[in-house]
């Protein structure tokens, strides 16, 4: 892929599988870099062919994605807004994009995944996390808002009405163990396991002869 990023280190395989590591320091603050470099990158997997699986994870150990930078949400809400589609320019319809991509989505996740975050892990086809020090949380009721990024659709289908206000409205910190019961995360797995786990399902899914099913949202009986 010859597309340049500031804040992502993209390597695809010749297997069908891309890896993304997003590098925004500090604490993979969403600000409009890093807006920027997932706009482009999802309208390269939109119109490419060679990328069957997508794994996106973070470079920093402790941060998967924090949260936004609130000093920047002007300038982050107008790179969104190129992603074009319906709505409103936000990062709920960058994230909505993510998940209609024509690739299977992976979220690798280690340290935290809070708010926005959360919600691009959520975003995500599947979602796996180190046991040891993976951290989920919706925030922004703590601060006076509501998750925006389609935190309250995802986590309502995920954990169900009950879980899902008690993680909305608590506004506290999950750990991976919790997250997997709950059904946030698709599994917890110890650190040193994650990346081959990982590897290894994204190559399988990728091996597999294309058809018009490889995301469950884009099957079809005709």
């Amino acid at each position: 892929m010859a597309q340049v990023y500031r804040t992502l280190q993209v390597v695809q395989s010749d297997q069908g599988v891309l890896g993304v590591l997003i590098d925004a320091p500090p604490m993979n603050l969403i600000g409009p870099e890093l807006v920027r470099d997932l706009v482009s990158l999802f309208n390269t997997l939109e119109s490419g062919q060679e990328t069957r699986v997508m794994v996106l994870e973070s470079a920093d150990p402790d941060y998967f994605v924090s949260h936004v930078d609130l000093t920047k949400v002007a300038e982050y809400t107008a790179e969104a807004a190129k992603a074009g589609g319906p709505g409103d320019a936000s990062l709920g319809m960058l994230w909505h994009k993510l998940s209609e991509l024509p690739v299977v989505s992976i979220g690798k996740i280690r340290g935290r995944a809070r708010g926005a975050g959360s919600e691009l892990a959520l975003a995500c086809d599947m979602r796996f996390a180190a046991a040891e020090n993976a951290i989920f949380g919706q925030i922004e009721v703590g601060a006076g808002a509501v998750p925006g990024a389609g935190g309250v659709q995802h986590l309502a289908r995920l954990l169900g009405r009950g879980r899902a206000m008690e993680a909305i409205l608590g506004a506290d910190d999950f750990d991976a163990e919790v997250a997997e019961r709950y059904g946030w995360i698709n599994r917890a797995l110890p650190d040193a396991e994650l990346d081959a786990f990982v590897a290894e399902l994204a190559r399988r899914i990728a091996s597999f002869p294309p058809t018009r099913c490889d995301r469950p949202s884009a099957c079809s009986t005709a």
